[in-house]
Protein backbone atom coordinates (compact mmCIF):
# COMPACT_ATOMS: atom_id res chain seq x y z
CA UNK A 1 0.00 0.00 0.00
CA UNK A 2 1.41 3.30 -0.95
CA UNK A 3 0.35 6.54 0.42
CA UNK A 4 0.06 9.98 -1.29
CA UNK A 5 0.19 13.47 0.13
CA UNK A 6 -1.61 16.35 -2.59
CA UNK A 7 -0.91 13.81 -5.30
CA UNK A 8 2.80 13.07 -4.99
CA UNK A 9 3.80 9.69 -3.88
CA UNK A 10 5.61 9.18 -0.84
CA UNK A 11 7.68 6.72 0.95
CA UNK A 12 5.45 2.83 -0.24
CA UNK A 13 4.21 1.39 3.71
CA UNK A 14 2.93 -2.53 3.96
CA UNK A 15 3.12 -5.24 6.15
CA UNK A 16 6.01 -6.33 6.12
CA UNK A 17 5.54 -10.08 5.99
CA UNK A 18 3.71 -9.33 2.66
CA UNK A 19 5.54 -5.78 1.50
CA UNK A 20 3.62 -4.16 -1.22
CA UNK A 21 4.64 -5.76 -4.58
CA UNK A 22 4.85 -3.39 -7.83
CA UNK A 23 5.19 -5.15 -11.36
CA UNK A 24 8.29 -3.13 -13.63
CA UNK A 25 9.76 -3.13 -16.75
CA UNK A 26 13.31 -3.56 -16.68
CA UNK A 27 14.39 -0.76 -18.95
CA UNK A 28 18.13 -0.87 -19.13
CA UNK A 29 20.95 -3.39 -18.17
CA UNK A 30 24.10 -1.33 -18.43
CA UNK A 31 27.93 -2.62 -17.52
CA UNK A 32 29.72 -0.53 -14.96
CA UNK A 33 33.01 -2.65 -14.50
CA UNK A 34 33.82 -6.22 -14.53
CA UNK A 35 31.51 -8.55 -13.70
CA UNK A 36 28.89 -5.87 -12.37
CA UNK A 37 25.75 -4.76 -14.06
CA UNK A 38 23.39 -2.08 -13.26
CA UNK A 39 19.77 -2.78 -13.71
CA UNK A 40 17.48 -0.31 -14.54
CA UNK A 41 13.43 -0.51 -12.84
CA UNK A 42 10.71 1.86 -14.19
CA UNK A 43 7.22 1.79 -14.12
CA UNK A 44 5.51 0.04 -17.71
CA UNK A 45 2.84 2.89 -17.96
CA UNK A 46 5.56 5.99 -16.79
CA UNK A 47 3.91 6.52 -13.36
CA UNK A 48 6.23 7.64 -10.57
CA UNK A 49 7.19 4.97 -8.00
CA UNK A 50 6.91 5.08 -4.30
CA UNK A 51 9.85 7.41 -3.15
CA UNK A 52 12.47 6.04 -1.31
CA UNK A 53 15.13 7.38 1.46
CA UNK A 54 18.90 7.03 1.05
CA UNK A 55 20.08 3.32 2.08
CA UNK A 56 17.00 1.70 1.39
CA UNK A 57 16.89 -1.82 -0.87
CA UNK A 58 14.27 -3.56 -2.79
CA UNK A 59 13.60 -6.91 -3.07
CA UNK A 60 13.95 -8.37 -6.77
CA UNK A 61 11.76 -11.61 -7.70
CA UNK A 62 13.71 -13.47 -10.32
CA UNK A 63 12.12 -16.00 -12.74
CA UNK A 64 13.56 -19.63 -10.76
CA UNK A 65 11.15 -18.21 -7.70
CA UNK A 66 13.80 -16.74 -5.24
CA UNK A 67 14.07 -13.37 -3.98
CA UNK A 68 16.94 -11.45 -3.33
CA UNK A 69 17.44 -7.68 -2.04
CA UNK A 70 19.46 -5.32 -3.66
CA UNK A 71 20.46 -1.68 -2.49
CA UNK A 72 19.15 1.32 -4.57
CA UNK A 73 22.08 3.11 -6.13
CA UNK A 74 20.51 5.82 -7.83
CA UNK A 75 19.18 9.54 -6.15
CA UNK A 76 16.45 9.43 -3.96
CA UNK A 77 14.67 12.36 -5.64
CA UNK A 78 14.28 10.43 -8.71
CA UNK A 79 10.57 8.93 -8.34
CA UNK A 80 10.78 7.39 -12.12
CA UNK A 81 13.03 4.45 -11.17
CA UNK A 82 14.67 2.24 -9.26
CA UNK A 83 18.09 1.51 -9.68
CA UNK A 84 20.36 -1.21 -8.31
CA UNK A 85 24.22 -2.45 -8.98
CA UNK A 86 24.92 -6.14 -9.00
CA UNK A 87 28.07 -8.32 -8.47
CA UNK A 88 28.01 -11.69 -10.43
CA UNK A 89 28.86 -13.89 -8.17
CA UNK A 90 29.29 -17.70 -9.26
CA UNK A 91 30.17 -18.60 -5.43
CA UNK A 92 26.70 -17.02 -4.10
CA UNK A 93 23.53 -17.88 -3.74
CA UNK A 94 22.66 -17.96 -7.39
CA UNK A 95 20.63 -14.79 -7.11
CA UNK A 96 23.66 -12.63 -8.72
CA UNK A 97 23.73 -14.77 -11.50
CA UNK A 98 19.95 -14.71 -12.01
CA UNK A 99 20.04 -11.37 -12.48
CA UNK A 100 23.14 -11.48 -14.70
CA UNK A 101 22.15 -14.10 -16.49
CA UNK A 102 18.61 -14.67 -16.72
CA UNK A 103 16.88 -10.97 -17.03
CA UNK A 104 17.02 -9.23 -19.85
CA UNK A 105 15.89 -4.99 -20.61
CA UNK A 106 12.30 -5.01 -21.60
CA UNK A 107 11.22 -7.73 -19.04
CA UNK A 108 8.41 -7.47 -16.49
CA UNK A 109 9.62 -7.91 -12.86
CA UNK A 110 8.07 -8.33 -9.59
CA UNK A 111 9.89 -5.74 -7.25
CA UNK A 112 8.96 -4.92 -3.85
CA UNK A 113 7.83 -1.24 -2.70
CA UNK A 114 11.74 0.16 -0.80
CA UNK A 115 12.76 -0.47 2.70
CA UNK A 116 15.46 1.01 4.70
CA UNK A 117 16.93 -1.00 7.60
CA UNK A 118 20.30 1.49 6.83
CA UNK A 119 18.98 5.52 7.25
CA UNK A 120 21.28 8.16 7.70
CA UNK A 121 21.49 9.91 10.58
CA UNK A 122 19.96 13.16 11.25
CA UNK A 123 22.54 13.30 14.63
CA UNK A 124 25.92 13.83 11.75
CA UNK A 125 27.38 16.91 10.88
CA UNK A 126 29.74 14.62 8.39
CA UNK A 127 29.69 11.30 7.05
CA UNK A 128 32.51 9.25 6.29
CA UNK A 129 31.17 6.19 3.94
CA UNK A 130 33.63 3.35 3.32
CA UNK A 131 32.74 0.97 1.01
CA UNK A 132 34.43 -2.14 0.08
CA UNK A 133 33.36 -4.18 -3.93
CA UNK A 134 30.16 -4.15 -4.37
CA UNK A 135 29.04 -2.50 -0.94
CA UNK A 136 29.26 0.96 -2.76
CA UNK A 137 25.65 0.53 -3.97
CA UNK A 138 23.92 2.19 -1.04
CA UNK A 139 26.50 4.67 -0.56
CA UNK A 140 25.79 5.80 -4.24
CA UNK A 141 22.52 6.89 -3.21
CA UNK A 142 23.23 8.21 0.40
CA UNK A 143 26.24 10.54 -1.27
CA UNK A 144 23.22 12.24 -3.65
CA UNK A 145 21.71 12.67 -0.64
CA UNK A 146 24.34 14.50 1.59
CA UNK A 147 25.07 16.47 -1.41
CA UNK A 148 21.23 17.77 -1.91
CA UNK A 149 21.85 18.67 2.24
CA UNK A 150 24.80 20.47 1.33
CA UNK A 151 26.93 18.74 4.22
CA UNK A 152 30.47 17.52 4.66
CA UNK A 153 31.50 13.49 3.70
CA UNK A 154 34.06 11.66 2.69
CA UNK A 155 34.37 8.56 0.57
CA UNK A 156 37.03 5.86 0.80
CA UNK A 157 36.12 3.21 -1.64
CA UNK A 158 38.38 -0.22 -1.57
CA UNK A 159 38.24 -2.46 -4.69
CA UNK A 160 40.58 -4.85 -6.00
CA UNK A 161 41.51 -2.90 -9.03
CA UNK A 162 39.85 -0.02 -11.47
CA UNK A 163 38.38 -2.94 -13.69
CA UNK A 164 36.51 -4.11 -10.98
CA UNK A 165 35.81 -0.65 -9.85
CA UNK A 166 31.76 0.52 -10.45
CA UNK A 167 30.86 3.93 -10.47
CA UNK A 168 34.19 5.20 -11.58
CA UNK A 169 33.27 7.78 -14.19
CA UNK A 170 30.43 9.29 -11.84
CA UNK A 171 32.70 9.61 -9.16
CA UNK A 172 35.68 11.08 -10.97
CA UNK A 173 34.22 14.60 -10.12
CA UNK A 174 34.51 13.64 -6.36
CA UNK A 175 37.76 12.28 -6.56
CA UNK A 176 39.52 14.99 -7.83
CA UNK A 177 37.64 17.47 -5.18
CA UNK A 178 39.27 15.10 -2.46
CA UNK A 179 35.81 14.14 -1.66
CA UNK A 180 36.28 11.07 -2.61
CA UNK A 181 39.41 8.54 -2.04
CA UNK A 182 40.20 5.55 -4.14
CA UNK A 183 42.20 2.51 -2.95
CA UNK A 184 43.20 -0.57 -4.83
CA UNK A 185 44.30 -3.70 -3.49
CA UNK A 186 45.03 -5.88 -6.40
CA UNK A 187 44.38 -9.19 -4.33
CA UNK A 188 46.76 -8.73 -2.20
CA UNK A 189 45.00 -8.06 1.54
CA UNK A 190 48.24 -6.71 2.67
CA UNK A 191 48.08 -3.70 0.17
CA UNK A 192 44.42 -3.65 1.94
CA UNK A 193 43.44 -0.35 3.26
CA UNK A 194 44.89 0.68 7.17
CA UNK A 195 41.13 1.10 8.66
CA UNK A 196 42.67 1.21 12.19
CA UNK A 197 44.56 4.56 11.12
CA UNK A 198 41.61 5.37 9.36
CA UNK A 199 39.06 5.07 12.22
CA UNK A 200 41.26 5.74 14.78
CA UNK A 201 40.03 9.41 15.89
CA UNK A 202 36.40 9.44 16.63
CA UNK A 203 35.59 13.13 15.22
CA UNK A 204 32.90 14.62 17.00
CA UNK A 205 29.43 14.60 15.01
CA UNK A 206 30.84 12.58 12.33
CA UNK A 207 29.31 8.88 11.34
CA UNK A 208 30.40 5.88 9.93
CA UNK A 209 28.74 4.07 7.10
CA UNK A 210 30.11 1.23 5.80
CA UNK A 211 29.59 -1.82 3.65
CA UNK A 212 30.66 -4.91 1.83
CA UNK A 213 32.08 -8.31 2.08
CA UNK A 214 32.11 -9.93 5.90
CA UNK A 215 35.66 -10.04 6.19
CA UNK A 216 35.53 -5.96 5.48
CA UNK A 217 32.94 -5.26 7.55
CA UNK A 218 34.29 -7.49 10.90
CA UNK A 219 37.48 -5.70 10.13
CA UNK A 220 35.69 -2.21 10.36
CA UNK A 221 33.94 -3.18 13.15
CA UNK A 222 37.24 -3.91 15.12
CA UNK A 223 38.49 -0.57 14.13
CA UNK A 224 35.15 1.19 15.73
CA UNK A 225 34.59 -0.49 18.70
CA UNK A 226 35.92 3.15 20.56
CA UNK A 227 33.64 5.15 18.83
CA UNK A 228 30.28 6.34 20.35
CA UNK A 229 27.49 4.20 20.26
CA UNK A 230 25.33 4.95 17.44
CA UNK A 231 27.53 6.68 15.35
CA UNK A 232 28.55 4.03 13.46
CA UNK A 233 26.33 1.69 11.05
CA UNK A 234 26.80 -1.17 9.16
CA UNK A 235 24.75 -3.15 6.16
CA UNK A 236 25.99 -6.84 5.50
CA UNK A 237 24.95 -9.09 2.44
CA UNK A 238 25.39 -12.02 4.41
CA UNK A 239 24.36 -13.24 8.39
CA UNK A 240 27.84 -11.94 10.38
CA UNK A 241 30.22 -15.54 11.26
CA UNK A 242 29.65 -15.80 14.68
CA UNK A 243 28.97 -18.53 17.49
CA UNK A 244 26.40 -20.96 17.12
CA UNK A 245 23.16 -20.25 18.24
CA UNK A 246 22.09 -22.28 21.35
CA UNK A 247 18.71 -23.70 20.59
CA UNK A 248 19.20 -26.25 22.92
CA UNK A 249 16.39 -24.44 25.50
CA UNK A 250 13.77 -23.52 22.70
CA UNK A 251 10.39 -24.28 23.53
CA UNK A 252 7.21 -24.53 21.70
CA UNK A 253 5.19 -21.71 21.87
CA UNK A 254 2.01 -20.21 19.85
CA UNK A 255 1.89 -17.94 17.28
CA UNK A 256 -1.14 -15.10 16.80
CA UNK A 257 -1.90 -14.02 13.70
CA UNK A 258 -4.40 -10.97 14.60
CA UNK A 259 -5.80 -9.94 11.30
CA UNK A 260 -5.94 -13.62 9.75
CA UNK A 261 -7.60 -14.91 12.98
CA UNK A 262 -5.22 -17.85 12.70
CA UNK A 263 -3.03 -19.50 15.76
CA UNK A 264 -0.55 -22.07 14.97
CA UNK A 265 1.80 -24.03 17.82
CA UNK A 266 5.95 -23.18 16.50
CA UNK A 267 7.38 -26.53 17.95
CA UNK A 268 11.17 -26.34 18.39
CA UNK A 269 13.13 -26.65 15.33
CA UNK A 270 10.95 -24.97 13.09
CA UNK A 271 10.54 -21.32 12.86
CA UNK A 272 7.23 -19.52 12.37
CA UNK A 273 7.83 -18.56 8.75
CA UNK A 274 8.04 -22.77 8.11
CA UNK A 275 4.72 -23.22 10.50
CA UNK A 276 2.75 -20.87 8.49
CA UNK A 277 3.64 -21.79 5.06
CA UNK A 278 3.21 -25.67 5.97
CA UNK A 279 -0.42 -24.27 6.89
CA UNK A 280 -0.98 -22.59 3.22
CA UNK A 281 -0.04 -19.19 3.86
CA UNK A 282 2.03 -17.15 1.46
CA UNK A 283 5.20 -15.55 2.96
CA UNK A 284 7.75 -14.20 1.53
CA UNK A 285 11.15 -15.10 2.82
CA UNK A 286 14.70 -15.10 1.40
CA UNK A 287 18.06 -15.37 3.39
CA UNK A 288 16.05 -17.29 6.49
CA UNK A 289 18.95 -16.14 8.69
CA UNK A 290 17.72 -12.43 9.89
CA UNK A 291 19.90 -10.40 8.07
CA UNK A 292 17.80 -8.95 4.83
CA UNK A 293 14.64 -7.76 6.40
CA UNK A 294 11.86 -9.69 4.35
CA UNK A 295 10.13 -11.13 6.85
CA UNK A 296 10.48 -8.18 9.15
CA UNK A 297 7.30 -7.88 11.06
CA UNK A 298 5.12 -6.06 13.55
CA UNK A 299 4.38 -7.94 16.55
CA UNK A 300 1.33 -6.94 18.90
CA UNK A 301 1.84 -9.06 22.04
CA UNK A 302 4.53 -11.55 23.88
CA UNK A 303 8.16 -11.29 23.89
CA UNK A 304 10.14 -12.20 21.36
CA UNK A 305 13.63 -14.10 21.18
CA UNK A 306 15.65 -11.86 18.53
CA UNK A 307 17.87 -13.72 16.57
CA UNK A 308 18.20 -11.53 13.89
CA UNK A 309 21.64 -8.83 12.79
CA UNK A 310 19.24 -6.19 11.78
CA UNK A 311 17.12 -4.54 13.99
CA UNK A 312 18.40 -2.16 16.62
CA UNK A 313 16.65 -2.01 20.03
CA UNK A 314 14.02 0.37 18.77
CA UNK A 315 13.14 -1.87 15.86
CA UNK A 316 12.79 -4.71 18.65
CA UNK A 317 10.32 -3.16 20.51
CA UNK A 318 7.91 -3.49 17.97
CA UNK A 319 9.51 -5.50 14.79
CA UNK A 320 10.69 -9.52 15.09
CA UNK A 321 11.66 -11.76 11.87
CA UNK A 322 10.00 -14.54 11.86
CA UNK A 323 12.15 -16.61 9.78
CA UNK A 324 14.56 -16.94 13.11
CA UNK A 325 13.11 -15.38 15.84
CA UNK A 326 10.72 -17.58 18.70
CA UNK A 327 9.29 -16.46 21.92
CA UNK A 328 9.87 -16.56 25.29
CA UNK A 329 6.42 -16.07 26.22
CA UNK A 330 3.85 -18.78 25.49
CA UNK A 331 2.03 -16.71 22.89
CA UNK A 332 3.39 -14.16 20.22
CA UNK A 333 0.90 -12.17 18.63
CA UNK A 334 1.38 -10.74 15.55
CA UNK A 335 0.16 -8.05 13.00
CA UNK A 336 -0.98 -10.42 9.88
Amino acid sequence: MSATVAGAPVAATASPASPAKLQLQLRAITCLADDICSFEFVDPEHKSLPQFTAGAHIDVHLPDGAIRQYSLCNDPTETHRYVVAVLRDPNGRGGSVAMHDALRAGMLVTVSAPRNHFELSDDATRYLFIGGGIGITPLMSMIAEVRARGQDFHLVYCTRSPQRTAFLRELQPLIASGHVTLHHDHGDPKQGVDLAALLRDATPGTHVYYCGPNGFLDAIDRAVEHWPKGTTHCERFSAPVGEAIDTSADTAFEVELKRSGKTFTVPPGQSIVHVMQAHGMDIDVSCEEGYCGTCMTRYLDGEPIHRDSVLDEEDREEFVMICCSRAKSKKLVLDI
